[in-house]
């Protein structure tokens, strides 16, 4: 299954809406001749003035690409082991983003299997680190714009999207409550707890 190139998210520049519409988007990796896409599954957003985002504290070296505008790479690095991919959102200069949580591998799969090491195709790019690793994500793609042709990009939905569900955020410690954890229910490929599902 290919993806086509995608004419950019500017149209969803709001937080969560953006969050909620990339859902069965593809993301599309170039490395070489090779090819790596899969479906967004789950995401989460970021949006302006949330304590749990990097934008809360203002501008820095770190994080100066989630004020860009919308449809840019905001890649950073943590627990000394793990590159997030998250897709810029807002005007430019805001400071919001939605972070990727995991994909539903569809082309560049055996690349994939090499990258993260294993076989089982429900864990390539099921939750953070994994997504980024199996898809050979790092700084260098730091600022990239996700809707234009390069390294990485976001491509058009392969199929219809099934029904999107939402939650709270998993792993932070503020704004706890905030429904703004966005998935396809059903999928395999999609991480954390499913319970306590809260539809909208």
């Amino acid at each position: 299954m290919k993806s086509g190139s995608y004419h950019g998210p500017a149209c969803q520049s709001d937080t969560a809406e953006l969050a909620r519409y990339l859902i069965g988007k593809t993301i599309v990796r170039k490395i070489g001749r090779n090819r790596i896409s899969g479906r967004i599954v789950e995401t989460e957003a970021y949006p302006q003035g949330d304590p749990s985002g990097h934008a809360y504290h203002g501008q820095t070296a770190r994080n100066q690409s989630l004020f860009l505008g919308t449809g840019f790479a905001y890649v950073y690095f943590v627990y000394g082991t793990s590159h997030m991919l998250n897709v810029t959102a807002e005007e430019s200069g805001v400071g919001a983003g939605v972070l990727l949580r995991a994909i539903e591998p569809l082309e560049g799969i055996n690349l994939m299997k090499r990258l993260r090491k294993t076989d089982k195709l429900t864990d390539l790019a099921r939750g953070l680190g994994r997504l980024a690793a199996a898809l050979e994500i790092d700084q260098r793609l730091d600022g990239v714009d996700l809707c234009a042709n390069g390294p990485l990009w976001l491509g058009t939905a392969v199929r219809e999207t099934a029904h999107i569900s939402t939650t709270v955020r998993i792993g932070i410690t503020r704004e706890v409550g905030r429904l703004l954890r966005f998935f396809e229910v059903g999928s395999p490929f999609v991480s954390g707890p499913l319970n306590e599902i809260r539809s909208r």
